[in-house]
Order: C-alpha cells, then sequence, then structure tokens
C-alpha cells in the first residue's frame, strides 16, 4: 500500500495523486450508483468527478490513462477506475474503487437473478421478452458506433467483415480467438502507423508533461508488474487448461476469466464470448442469457457486472451466491493485472508503432464479432416477428437520439412487450 500523504495543489491546479482509500471507496460509491450508460458514459462522468471537480489530475493525466485502458483487453472503464485508485491511494485504493463501482449493480443483478420463480411466470416472460428487445437495440447500437471508430478505412472495413463471416460459418468457441488474433496479426502487417492513431473512441491522447508522467508513475516497480503479467498468463493458460465443461465453480473462473482476458471493446463484446461458454454449454439457457444482459443495460456501474447474473444462474450445486463472486472476481481480475502490469511500461508501449497497429487490427475484428453476435443469438432469440423488429428499432432510435439515458429504452422495451402481449391474449 502507499505510503505517500496527499499533497494539495494551488486553487485551480490538480493535486498530485496520493490520497487515503476512503476518499476513493467515497467517490466511487457515488459513482457506482449514478453512473448510467455504458463504459463510453462512464469516461465522461469519471472526468467530470476527477478532472473537474476533485482536481485528482489533469487533463492529460486522466486522457493518458483513458488511452491505457482503451488499447487494453477487459472492462474498459473499470479498469480506469482501478487505475485511478490504484494512483490515488495504492492498493486499497484500487481495490475500494472496484468495490465501490462495480458491487452496487453486481448486487442488483444477482437479485434479479434470485427472483427465478418470478421470471418463470407470465409477467416474468413479458418482461424477459422486453429485456431481449433492449439487448437487440443495445447492441445494435454498439455495432455502429463501434464500426464508425475501429473501422475507419478500408483495411479495417475488410478484417471486420472477414471475422463477420468467419464466424458466421464457423460455430467453435476457437473462432472467436483465431478472428482475434487475426485481426492482430493483420493489423500488425498491413496497417499503416496512422492507423492506431484513429482507433480510440476519443481523439487523441494530449502529450503529457514530464510532471504528468511523474504522477501517473505507480508506487510499484517492475517486479511487481512483470508478477501481475505472469499472473495473467497463468490465470489464461488455466482457462484454456480446464478440462471439464461440468457446471463447477472451476469451469465459471475459466470461462469467465478467459472472457475478461481476451474481450477487446468494452462490455457489449463480451456477450458473445460469455454466451459460447454459458449458453452452448448448456449451463444458462438462451432465454436467461439474454435477460440478463438487457437487465444489465438498466443498472449503473460496468456492463461486466451481468457475471454476477450469469455464475448465478449455472447449477454448480453450490450456492448461487458462490457462482455469483466467482465469476465476478474471474471476469475483472484479468484486466486489472494488466493495468499493474503495463502502468510502469506505459512510454515505452506507445513508443512501438507496430504494437499499436496490432491493436487496432484486433479491434476491427472486434467489430465483426459483435455483428455476428449482434445476429445470432441476440437477434434470432429476440425477434420473433415483425413488431418485435419495430419495438427493437424504436428502441434503437431512443439511443441514437443521444438525448435520452439507455433507461428510456428499457422502459419503451418493457412496455411495447406488454401491450403486445395483452395484443395477442385478445
Amino acid at each position: 500500500m502507499s505510503t505517500r500523504r496527499p499533497v494539495e495543489g494551488r486553487p485551480g491546479e490538480p493535486r498530485p495523486i496520493g490520497g487515503r482509500a476512503g476518499e476513493v471507496l467515497g467517490a466511487f460509491a457515488k459513482l457506482g450508483v449514478t453512473s448510467f450508460g455504458g463504459p463510453i458514459a462512464h469516461i465522461g462522468y469519471f472526468r467530470r468527478e476527477f478532472v473537474e471537480r476533485r482536481r485528482w489530475l489533469s487533463e492529460a493525466q486522466f486522457t493518458q490513462l483513458v488511452g491505457i485502458t482503451q488499447l487494453l483487453p477487459g472492462p474498459a472503464s473499470s479498469q480506469l477506475g482501478f487505475a485511478l485508485g490504484l494512483l490515488r491511494a495504492g492498493w486499497l485504493g484500487a481495490l475500494a474503487a472496484f468495490a465501490a463501482f462495480t458491487l452496487p449493480s453486481a448486487a442488483l443483478l444477482y437479485a434479479l437473478s434470485a427472483s427465478g420463480a418470478w421470471l418463470s411466470g407470465a409477467a416474468g416472460a413479458v418482461a424477459v421478452h422486453g429485456l431481449k428487445l433492449v439487448a437487440v437495440a443495445v447492441v445494435a447500437h454498439a455495432v455502429v458506433q463501434m464500426a464508425r471508430r475501429l473501422t475507419p478505412d478500408l483495411p479495417r472495413i475488410a478484417i471486420g467483415v472477414l471475422a463477420l463471416g468467419v464466424l458466421l460459418f464457423l460455430r467453435s468457441p476457437w473462432a472467436q480467438l483465431l478472428v482475434i488474433a487475426g485481426g492482430a496479426l493483420a493489423g500488425g502487417l498491413l496497417l499503416p502507423r496512422t492507423a492506431a492513431s484513429t482507433s480510440e473512441p476519443a481523439p487523441a491522447p494530449p502529450p503529457a508533461s514530464a510532471a504528468d508522467s511523474a504522477l501517473l508513475s505507480p508506487h510499484y516497480g517492475r517486479a511487481t508488474a512483470a508478477t501481475a503479467l505472469a499472473l495473467f498468463a497463468l490465470l489464461l493458460a488455466f482457462s484454456f487448461w480446464w478440462p471439464s465443461r461440468a457446471p463447477v465453480l472451476g469451469g465459471i473462473w475459466a470461462s469467465f476469466s478467459q472472457a475478461g482476458a481476451l474481450v477487446f471493446g468494452g462490455g457489449h463484446v463480451v456477450l458473445p464470448l460469455l454466451e459460447r461458454s454459458v449458453v452452448a454449454t448448456g449451463w444458462v439457457s438462451a432465454e436467461s442469457f439474454l435477460a440478463g444482459y438487457g437487465a444489465a443495460q438498466a443498472v449503473p456501474g460496468p456492463m461486466f457486472s451481468v457475471a454476477a447474473y450469469l455464475g448465478a444462474q449455472v447449477p454448480t450445486g453450490a450456492s448461487p451466491l458462490a457462482g455469483a463472486l466467482t465469476a465476478v472476481a474471474a471476469i475483472f481480475l484479468p484486466g486489472f493485472l494488466l493495468v499493474v502490469a503495463v502502468l510502469p511500461a506505459w512510454a515505452r508501449l506507445t513508443a512501438r508503432p507496430r504494437a499499436l497497429q496490432a491493436i487496432a487490427g484486433a479491434n476491427a475484428a472486434v467489430v465483426g464479432l459483435l455483428a455476428a453476435a449482434l445476429y445470432d443469438p441476440i437477434w434470432t432469440a429476440g425477434v420473433g416477428n415483425a413488431a418485435d423488429a419495430v419495438v427493437a428499432v424504436i428502441g434503437l432510435g431512443i439511443l441514437w437520439s443521444g438525448r435520452r439515458s439507455p433507461l428510456w429504452t428499457v422502459a419503451w422495451c418493457l412496455a411495447a412487450a406488454g401491450g403486445l402481449a395483452r395484443i395477442n391474449i385478445s
């Protein structure tokens, strides 16, 4: 844990990072219950709270941290919060940021999973159908946004389209890893050096001064970073080594840690990876899976908290709470280990254009990955007729306007599903 004491800056200037875990806990507790809208919206909330209001770091420092987390696999907004807590108050600060930002949404989604008896009734069936239509609208919106951001030129469009084609014809879980690895290889070999600068969801980070860089240096050294990287590699190896497809806690850990280690592009992209792990194996029904994903749009905090819902649904023989906690820990830990590993070496990494080109290629493949998931299972399981399609398109329009919270899309789809159910009954 860091022993540095807080040092107040002059009025109007950012304060050097170095504080107490308690203040990190308080700041992120508020964000954990108010941060609706997904990872890009979360970045906006964090900026207002920590750059403008609390002045924990400068605009340049904050944008550098955003750049780090956008280039790493894992839950980007949670990794950003973890990094802010780590740099502000050491290891306890990182733990406080994670717990305060993630546990509220995880608890809500666990409670939804615990209400399985209600979900199996008539009213629950209508709600599940509405949440499946929410998933259609939200993922379609994510596909369009990510395509505009991550495939802005012909080479990356080609990578994304090729990835989509491969995934539509190859139904193996390995196909997803194949297209991501292939996208990274194609990016490193074929993309121009300028490609990486246009692959981030925000403008390229402004250059940080020497003082900025010093304040972004973590309190630990290369040995700790190397240990974190080794642990990440061991977890990833374990996830591939785990031999059984039986629904046990070890299998949950292997499946969810693999998803957390390999997903590029934020919360929506974890959907196809988890679907292969828990639906294709028969652990969770497609209906329950999409209902949980739709419900995740209606709660604040990170999308990866859907792991609490899915982990509780898997019939392990242990308690649902044990499954939920295992899934949450497994899906978040790899991304946090990567943050710890990369922070000390960030300046050296960004000086290697080939690495950034490979990441840009992987991100282009992610667009194809998410587009394939939009078709199957989201569209095929959620849209049964023309009326469902109209409801989903209107929900997409609500999101596209940018004037309403995603909660309006959730409310619309649930209300429309109820209305359609009454029409069908009558």
